[in-house]
């Protein structure tokens, strides 16, 4: 049987930089393996499409949408570990395991994401400090090697492979199905709240959740200057006995583009205002669904149409705690003085190095900020890739779209080693990406 190929417009999350690709929509395993031998071009794996830069298209040659491959296949309760196909979305995760105690270890912004994505861009959520990241947690996964072979890898078994495919964005192969230990959960959140008036009282708050919070995470005003630079609102979290249920908070649709005046300085300016101020002065609890916890944005369907047909980037760095305050003003200071109307800025802290090649957490400080693609925004975006390079750190290549390779080259010490795996692994270089071919990964030089 043939597979069926449909040409299409991918993009990301952004919404910036759409290219043309063949798209294959495997149902079946057996579907997977002919996708692969139906073409010599090159092909690289799609989840949700919820990166938000170039990671998951391939212009001109093929993708392979692993939406329909999205099966639970074992569960053991007594140790929480999972296997599953790598189509699985993480709502389906609360959907499923919610009500028998146990939730995702670690999980992105959104729900909507998919257990596979989430393996490539070896995820990080709002316990990075508690619990590392999605990678930390899976025990193997079954990869689907340019050679047209499965691999059942492991730390033990093809660790090159392992290293390389977490965090790797899908440039090893493609992962079939995957082990991952989920951990004991309920489906809602004791949070305390609490406005914050600066970035010096930001830092300090993170330094003391650092000690006993399991979740906690930071809004940031981008607009806010001079001695308010910084300020924001500030939440921990634990989890809560009373509901073993995490509710579906019904969504609110986007239906058309925003034109580009909507999110002006001074109507995201107001915005930020009254986000500020309706936050307790002091720290106050509240209980709160699971999912309305971890996926704010999700209440928005399509959100991303908030900023118009021309898209934005999303910019993402860490920088370690040696570094990370001064650095974390400098960037602030750089997006207030652009005027860029960021209603979403996020600061939190991560605990540590993750078990990938190219795994993007460190000890640090990490700051992502929505950049409306407008005029300035590319200078903006390689200023702050500048500042966050300048202070020892790197840019999140799962919403990255704009870094150039030199920057990749300096924040990822460790890319020769994975460029190596992939030499070994797939020397014509059967998956790639736009995101790989724009950052040069896998050419000779930098």
């Amino acid at each position: 049987m043939s597979v069926r190929w449909k040409n299409s417009t991918l993009a990301g999350w952004g919404r910036f930089a759409a290219t043309h690709a063949r798209v294959a929509r495997p149902e079946r395993q057996s579907e997977l393996d002919r996708v692969l031998s139906d073409t010599s071009a090159s092909l690289i794996a799609r989840g949700a499409g919820k990166a938000y830069g170039d990671a998951a298209q391939n212009g001109a040659a093929n993708v392979a949408n692993m939406q329909r491959l999205d099966r639970l296949l074992a569960f053991d309760a007594a140790t929480g570990v999972l296997e599953c196909e790598a189509g699985v979305t993480f709502r389906t995760l609360l959907d499923a395991f919610v009500p028998k105690g146990f939730v995702p270890p670690v999980s992105p912004g959104t729900a909507f994401a998919t257990v596979g994505g989430a393996l490539a861009a070896d995820v990080h959520g709002k316990n990075h400090d508690r619990h590392g990241s999605f990678g930390d947690h899976v025990l193997w996964f079954d990869l689907l090697c340019a050679d047209g072979q499965t691999r059942r890898v492991s730390p033990d078994s093809h660790s090159d492979l392992f290293a390389a495919t977490i965090g790797g964005m899908g440039l090893t192969g493609i992962v079939r199905r995957l082990a991952f230990r989920l951990l004991p959960g309920t489906g809602h959140v004791r949070v305390e709240t609490q406005r914050i008036a600066d970035l010096d009282a930001f830092f300090a708050a993170f330094e003391a959740a650092r000690a006993n919070a399991t979740f906690s995470v930071g809004w940031i005003d981008a607009l806010a200057r001079g001695a308010k630079l910084g300020r924001g609102v500030f939440e921990t979290a634990e989890f809560a006995p009373a509901a073993s249920v995490a509710p579906v908070a019904k969504t609110l649709p986007i239906p058309l583009d925003l034109p580009p005046f909507a999110l002006s300085r001074l109507s995201v300016g107001a915005f930020n205002e009254f986000y500020w101020r309706r936050a307790p002065a002091q720290k106050r609890a509240s209980s709160r669904p699971l999912d309305a916890f971890f996926y704010p944005l999700d209440r928005l369907a399509d959100w991303n149409r908030l900023y118009g047909k021309r898209g934005f980037f999303q910019f993402q760095s860490v920088v370690p705690d040696a570094t990370a305050f001064a650095a974390t003003r400098k960037m602030l200071e750089a997006v207030s003085a652009a005027g860029t109307a960021s209603f979403l800025a996020v600061l939190k802290t991560l605990g540590g190095p993750g078990r990938g090649l190219l795994s993007f957490p460190l000890r640090g400080v990490t700051l992502a900020l929505d950049v409306p693609n407008a005029p300035g925004a590319t200078a903006l975006m390689a200023e702050l890739e500048r500042l966050a390079l300048e202070a020892g750190g790197r840019i999140y290549l799962a919403k990255d779209a704009l870094q150039a390779p030199a920057s990749l080259r300096a924040g990822y010490p460790h890319l020769a080693a994975f460029e190596e795996t992939l030499l070994r692994w797939d020397p014509q270089r059967r998956f790639a990406s736009d995101l790989s071919r724009r950052l040069r990964i896998g050419e000779a030089t930098p």
